[in-house]
């Protein structure tokens, strides 16, 4: 390709969605000499092969994406709290109370301290 072709087309990605609940996925790029023409080949695209909800195109250079010092940034984060692997310990904790013996004591009035 020429470099007065690499100025007049522009690299468009297509996202859609199948139902209006379902989220946005990428499903490809394309070469469009403009938005409207980019939508235009998108729906062409999509309207003969499925049915969708909704499209988008967006041109390549309005995507930004995380550079590598933001990308090491989010390494160094500690966000240990926000995961579940730390109750780990209550599967076990549920099965010994559920296992544990109930006298007459446990069911007529709680455990009563010793005089």
């Amino acid at each position: 390709m020429s470099e007065q072709g690499n100025h007049f087309y522009n690299v468009y990605e297509v996202f859609s969605k199948k139902t209006d609940k379902a989220p946005f996925q990428h499903q490809f790029s394309l070469l469009a000499p403009n938005a409207d023409m980019a939508l235009v080949m998108a729906k062409e695209n999509f309207f003969r092969r499925e049915t969708v909800a909704d499209i988008w195109v967006v041109k390549r250079e309005n995507i930004r994406g995380l550079t590598q010092s933001e990308r090491e940034m989010l390494k160094r984060l500690d966000k240990d709290y926000r995961e579940t692997k730390g109750y780990g310990y209550l599967k076990k904790k549920w099965r010994d109370y559920n296992q544990e013996q109930f006298t007459e004591q446990h069911i007529m009035g709680g455990r009563e301290e010793s005089r």
